[in-house]
């Protein structure tokens, strides 16, 4: 049940930004922003470890950032019935920083597959019947397990409106949205409006663990990151 705020420009010029935050069950490990993948020198992530793929990469030379948020499962998760298991979604996200976006139909559990490139920022979602791909409009969006924007999801409705325009030219420019953020988390981790999330009472064992900040224009990509002191717990992360 991540949760990712874009914001795409008016100005083509200028560059899209985004702060992800990520829900996962803290037993399942993972390794903090890094180059992981030998097979893939030039791309930087937050790497599963169970599952070898990414929750969020990057591509400074390609100039092409990704990150993966979960929609509900549309697979057994053993394969029963199936050919094979399903794919790991985090191999998605590595695939999209190759240039090599998901075909139709993925043989994948849901996910909303969020994408920044120089030609702007798009959206994949794949929801077990439709995989729709869309371009993000000019201005601030939000996307979390369901459609872009969606009001049915309580975080989106209550929030989305409180992150404003980041400053083009801020060379910490995520630190207001590190402001809004610390609002939100007054309504406490697991009421439905939450971003920073303790997920255990849906019935899901994933708490927030931690956020990326990235930044993509003419003068390239820029990725930072930072773990929350507890999951589910705010506190301000010095994202680097």
């Amino acid at each position: 049940m991540c949760t990712v705020i874009v914001h795409v420009p008016a100005d083509p010029a200028a560059p899209v930004r985004l702060l992800a935050v990520r829900d996962e069950d803290p037993a399942r490990s993972w390794d903090p922003l890094g180059p992981w993948w030998p097979e893939l020198p030039d791309v930087t992530g937050v790497r599963d470890r169970r599952a070898g793929g990414a929750w969020l990469a990057a591509d400074a030379g390609a100039g092409r950032v990704a990150v993966i948020l979960n929609r509900a499962d549309v697979l057994p998760a053993d394969g029963a019935g199936q050919a094979e298991p399903p794919r790991s979604r985090g191999r998605i996200v590595l695939d999209a920083v190759a240039g090599e976006g998901p075909i139709a139909p993925p043989h994948a559990q849901g996910f909303n597959l969020v994408e920044v490139t120089q030609a702007g920022a798009t959206v994949t979602m794949w929801d077990g019947t439709d995989l729709r791909r869309v371009g993000l409009t000019p201005g601030i969006h939000m996307i979390a397990h369901d459609d872009i924007d969606d009001e049915a999801t309580a975080r989106i409705a209550a929030w989305r409106d409180a992150f404003a325009e980041p400053a083009a030219a801020d060379e910490r420019w995520w630190e207001p949205w590190l402001d809004t953020l610390e609002r939100t988390s007054g309504v406490g981790p697991t009421d439905d409006r939450a971003i920073v999330r303790d997920n255990r009472p849906f019935g899901y064992p994933t708490l927030s663990l931690l956020v990326c900040a990235a930044s993509l224009g003419p003068d390239g990509v820029d990725v930072r990151y930072a773990e929350f002191d507890e999951p589910g717990q705010w506190n301000r992360p010095r994202l680097a």
